[in-house]
C-alpha cells in the first residue's frame, strides 16, 4: 500500500504521523511510504532521517494522493479538497468538535479512521493516552504559568511558600488527562482535588497517591464548591467519540475568584466549561469574567519532539495493520479497530460519533462493502 504523510497545517500543529523508526517499519514490510518534505522539521525531525529509512520525500500533493494517509490533527479547510472516495484516512479526528469535517468526508465518501476511538474491550484508548498523557502533564505547568501576575493571573505560586498556602488546583475529571494533571500539580506541591463519577478510579488514584491527591464524588454541589474556590481548573472530562459534557458553566465561572484560571483540555471535544472556545498556540489565552481560559486544541504540539514519537509508539501498530491487511480485513479481526472506523461510504459507522453529529449509525461492513 501507498502511505501518505503530509505536513500539518493546522495553526501551530508541529508533530508530524511518522517517526524514521515507523516509516521503516512500514517499508519493511514492503510498503512504500511518501513523506511531504519538511513535515518532520517542527518535531526536529530533517528530511535526510526519513529518507535514508526509505522514505520517499515529495510534495503536499503527491502525499494527499497516496491510498492511506495518516496524520496527526483532523483535515483543515485547505486540505478538503483532498478527500476522494478510494481514499483512507487515520488521524485524530474529533468529529463531534468538527462536524464541518465530518460532512465533507460524509460527502466525499472517504473512509476515515479516528486514533480517538480506537477503544479496548476495557474501555481504555490506546492512541489517545499518550497524547492525554502528554496534555496533562503540560496543563498544570501551563496553569502555574498563568497564574503569575504578568501573564494576567492572580499571582499565585502553584507550590506556596513555607508559611504561605499553596495554590487550590481543580482537576475535573480522573481519566489519563486529569490523572496526569494531578500527578504534576501535586508534584509542584499545591493542593490538589480531583472529581469524577467514577469511584473505583478515584479509589486508584488515592491508593497510590495516598493523599496527596484529594478525590471527590463528582456532581453539582461538589462541582460547584470546588470550583468557586480555585485558583485553577482543568477540565479533563472525555466522551468517547462525543462531545463533551459541560461541567462548568457560565454562572459557575462568574463566581470565580478574579485572576483564576481555565485549562479546557477538553475543548477538542467540544469543552466541558461553557465559557471556553478553542484558542491557538500563537493566541492561546483568552479572559471572561475575569477568569484566564486556555483553550488550545492541540496542547502536545507545543511539545512536538516528544509528542511525535509517543503517539508513533501507538499508532503504528494499527496503521500496519491497515496496510498490510486493508480497513475490511483489519476492522472485521480488530473490535478495537472497529471503533476506530468513523466514517465509511458515506454513512457514520462508530455510534457515539453518530449519536454526537445527530446521524443514522451505519453497519461498518455494510458501509465499507
Amino acid at each position: 500500500m501507498i502511505v501518505g504523510v503530509p505536513a500539518e497545517t493546522k495553526a501551530g500543529e508541529n508533530r508530524v504521523a511518522l517517526t524514521p523508526d515507523g516509516v521503516r517499519e512500514l517499508v519493511t514490510h514492503g510498503h512504500r511510504v511518501v513523506v511531504e518534505r519538511g513535515a518532520g522539521e517542527g518535531s526536529a525531525i530533517d528530511d535526510a532521517e526519513l529518507k535514508a529509512v526509505g522514505a520517499e520525500l515529495v510534495d503536499g500533493e503527491e502525499a494527499w494522493s497516496a491510498q492511506l494517509v495518516v496524520k496527526v490533527k483532523e483535515p483543515q479547510p485547505s486540505e478538503l479538497r483532498h478527500l476522494r472516495a478510494d481514499l483512507i484516512v487515520f488521524t485524530y479526528l474529533h468529529l463531534a468538535a468538527y462536524p464541518a469535517v465530518a460532512e465533507a468526508l460524509l460527502a466525499a465518501g472517504t473512509t476515515a479512521l479516528a486514533y480517538e476511538t480506537v477503544q479496548l474491550e476495557t474501555g481504555a484508548l490506546p492512541l489517545l493516552a499518550p497524547m492525554s498523557e502528554v496534555a496533562g502533564r503540560m496543563a498544570s505547568q501551563i496553569g502555574a504559568h498563568y497564574l503569575e501576575r504578568e501573564a494576567g493571573g492572580r499571582g499565585v505560586l502553584l507550590g506556596g511558600a513555607p508559611g504561605v498556602r499553596p495554590a487550590r488546583v481543580v482537576v475535573l475529571g480522573a481519566g489519563n488527562v486529569g490523572w496526569n494533571s494531578a500527578w504534576i500539580a501535586q508534584g509542584m506541591e499545591a493542593e490538589v482535588l480531583m472529581l469524577d463519577r467514577n469511584l473505583d478510579r478515584l479509589r486508584w488514584v488515592d491508593q497510590i497517591h495516598r493523599g496527596r491527591i484529594m478525590t471527590l464524588a463528582s456532581n453539582r454541589g461538589s462541582v460547584e464548591r470546588a470550583v468557586v474556590e480555585a485558583d485553577l481548573v482543568i477540565g479533563a472530562v472525555l466522551v468517547a467519540g462525543g462531545r463533551a459534557p459541560i461541567v462548568v458553566s457560565e454562572d459557575l465561572v462568574r463566581a470565580m475568584k478574579p485572576g483564576s484560571v481555565i485549562v479546557d483540555i477538553a475543548v477538542d471535544q467540544g469543552g466541558c466549561v461553557e465559557t471556553t472556545h478553542e484558542t491557538t498556540h500563537d493566541h492561546p489565552v483568552y479572559e471572561r469574567h475575569g477568569v484566564i481560559h486556555y483553550a488550545v486544541g492541540n496542547v502536545p504540539a507545543a511539545v512536538p519532539h516528544t509528542s511525535t514519537y509517543a503517539l508513533t509508539n501507538a499508532t503504528l501498530p494499527y496503521v500496519l495493520e491497515v496496510a498490510q491487511r486493508g480497513v475490511r480485513a483489519a476492522v472485521a479481526d480488530d473490535p478495537a479497530l472497529r471503533l476506530g472506523l468513523c466514517i465509511a461510504g458515506g454513512r457514520v459507522t462508530n455510534p457515539a460519533v453518530a449519536e454526537a453529529l445527530g446521524r443514522e449509525v451505519a453497519d461498518p461492513f455494510g458501509a465499507l462493502a
